[in-house]
């Protein structure tokens, strides 16, 4: 299954940004992009690609350390960027240090558990809100997120996805995100552990 660790910002975040993604989309050439679904807007910690179920077992229980090992933390949405001319993302404020802490820690699990990892970037946090279908300057999208802030929130789990990548065939259809598992940060009570 395709699989990937991610810190899922809360409701109150999402819609905050939502509203500034509408204004968005009111931006000359906008229809020409590919928008992501609000439902699906998370910041991915470690991609993991293709995991063998029986490898799921000993990858939950090592994001459960690293999520155990970080305490909880505070984060934002703020401004944005793009990669290239391809993708248009949100950036994030706060504790982004531990942000990025954490994860190396979930990195770190899964290549323990044996999981095919790509060769370790520096992390830089982004949340996708669009791509482009061919190549487009991004530039105005990135100098009107410039003054967005959200509220900040506590990040307080780790959350294990499910990718899966659209089979319909039909145009503009999404990857639906299922989650795997819920690790409390700090080892506090509230999370799930692995659901399957």
């Amino acid at each position: 299954m395709r699989l990937f660790a991610a810190v899922l910002p809360p409701p109150a975040a999402t819609a905050e940004l939502g509203a500034a993604a509408d204004e968005l989309k009111t931006l000359p050439g906008a229809s020409g992009l590919r928008w992501t679904g609000r439902e699906g807007w998370h910041f991915t910690l470690a991609f993991m690609a293709e995991v063998p179920d029986a490898t799921v077992p000993d990858l939950a229980a090592r994001l459960e350390r690293a999520a155990h090992r970080t305490p909880p933390f505070s984060l934002s949405l703020h401004g944005g960027g793009h990669f290239g001319e391809r993708a248009l993302w949100a950036g994030a404020a706060g504790d982004v240090a531990a942000l990025r802490l954490l994860a190396g820690r979930a990195d770190a699990a899964a290549r323990k558990a044996g999981v095919t990892m790509e060769e370790h970037r520096h992390y830089r946090p982004h949340l996708t809100l669009a791509r482009a279908k061919g190549e487009a300057d991004l530039t105005p999208y990135v100098d009107a997120l410039a003054p967005f802030d959200g509220t900040p929130w506590t990040v307080a789990e780790l959350t294990l996805v499910r990718s899966n990548l659209p089979v319909s065939g039909v145009p503009g259809e999404r990857p639906r995100y299922e989650t795997v598992g819920r690790w409390a940060l700090g080892g506090a009570a509230g999370a799930d552990g692995a659901a399957g």
